[in-house]
């Protein structure tokens, strides 16, 4: 099992760009499957969940052409039916998350498709009741089998789904984009009420409408899809990846550094920055770029009544889950108190006893809350040998180690592999101490 050694409190300078978005890649990625024509897309961060999709389509009889680093096209003229019904597909589909947004694309225009409970993150249950109640309202027949551990969508007569109104249970960016996808070759109109409406559920409609999709209420949580019979190629460019941003942004706090954070679509952002500055970190958008300056204090906002702030996550354009674990980290070393409320996942709190080991002040209250005393940098956090159980847990235990006293391992590294590429070299090119083992 790989680890990423890292001897902490190194100061960072320079300039950082962020990879392309992965959620976003994911998404647009298993669009290509929705037609025989040519799809080019740019900027694709080359990162382990990635490259297991791009894997699996070429396993489907995609053709896949890697022109340069991040540039790939997609033909999806002979997919292989026969594979998709194979076995070895569905388990292949199980050992990683992304592989659930193959199922829209492949029940639209093939007609049928497998749904395997999908691995990922060790954060909790993630429900796949959305895409399923979903797909059946379009019209499709959903039989489990017990020997493929999975579940066999068809779509009516092994024809096109057919539009329909649906309200989802939850807005959930996947379940949205997979009902979209499917929506898109369906016969007549499907509105979605209480669909995400992220800047990469949006990028995925822009796709979509270059190759002919008609998609109307984008940036809204109702969208309506007006089904075609086919759909052609496009040309699509990758949003930076705002999780990468804050993380970034988390670093460059934690060790009290001055770094610049590259193209950044700070349109694209929401929330993200003024949430930070909410714990008292001064960042200053100069053009399409993020400026930090170096700060010796980071005093967290209260509210009129002197209560002490609450950061919660929420949907789009509440603010996203997959920073909460970086913001409680930083909240470890501002002064003042924070309670860091995760709503979505029930786990994904349990790495901070990884942090109160290294002298952090937190009170996990429940599975879902935890309350952050910030030490002010007074007590600087202590080395620790720690292992990642998620990728959002994984960065914010290399933020904390990098600012910690001492040499510190993170072991089970790949699971920060899957979100950020290559992100012990980039490190190193601001300063940071970071060596990769392979055991």
């Amino acid at each position: 099992m790989s680890k990423l050694i890292i001897e902490g409190d190194h100061k960072l300078t320079g300039s950082i760009e962020p990879q392309g978005a992965k959620n976003e890649a994911l998404q647009v990625i298993s669009a290509t499957l929705l037609t025989s024509a040519p799809v080019s897309i740019s900027n694709i961060p080359e990162i382990l969940d990635v490259r297991n999709l791009i894997l699996l389509l070429e396993k489907m009889g995609v053709k896949v052409t890697r022109h340069a680093k991040g540039d790939y096209t997609f033909q999806a003229d002979d997919v292989n039916m026969d594979y998709i019904r194979s076995k070895e597909f569905v388990e292949k589909c199980a050992h990683f998350r992304g592989s659930v947004l193959v199922v829209g694309p492949l029940l639209a225009r093939f007609g049928e498709a497998f749904f395997a409970k999908p691995g990922g993150d060790k954060i909790g249950r993630r429900k796949i009741d959305t895409h399923i109640s979903g797909f059946e309202i379009l019209g499709a027949s959903i039989e489990y089998l017990p020997e493929f551990k999975a579940f066999r969508l068809e779509s009516p007569d092994g024809g096109r789904l057919h539009g329909k109104y649906m309200l989802l249970d939850e807005a959930s960016v996947t379940g949205t984009a997979n009902l979209i996808m499917a929506a898109s070759l369906a016969e007549g109109v499907t509105t979605i009420y209480n669909a995400a409406c992220e800047p990469y559920v949006q990028q995925l409609c822009r796709m979509l409408q270059q190759m002919g999709s008609k998609i109307e209420g984008l940036g809204s949580n109702l969208l309506k899809i007006h089904g075609v019979s086919e759909l052609g190629g496009a040309n699509h460019r990758i949003l930076p990846d705002m999780i990468e941003v804050g993380s970034f942004i988390g670093m460059a706090a934690m060790n009290r550094s001055s770094i610049t954070i590259k193209n950044v679509s700070y349109d694209n952002l929401g929330i993200i920055p003024d949430s930070f500055r909410r714990m008292g970190i001064a960042l200053e958008r100069r053009g399409d770029d993020i400026f930090l300056p170096e700060q010796d204090c980071f005093e967290i906002e209260t509210a009129l009544d002197g209560s002490i702030l609450n950061i919660a996550d929420a949907p789009w354009p509440g603010l996203t889950p997959d920073l909460l674990s970086v913001m409680l980290v930083v909240a470890t070393q501002c002064r003042g108190s924070v309670l860091i409320h995760q709503k979505m996942f029930e786990s994904r709190l349990f790495f901070v006893d990884h942090l109160i080991d290294m002298g952090a002040q937190i009170m996990l209250c429940d599975p879902h809350r935890a309350v952050v005393i910030g030490l002010d940098h007074r007590l600087p956090l202590r080395a620790n040998n720690m292992l990642s159980p998620d990728i959002r847990a994984g960065i914010a235990m290399l933020i904390a180690a990098m600012s910690a006293k001492g040499t510190s391992e993170i072991g089970n590294i790949g699971q920060i592999d899957r979100g950020y590429e290559n992100i012990d070299e980039r490190l190193r090119a601001l300063g940071a101490q970071i060596t990769r083992c392979n055991d």
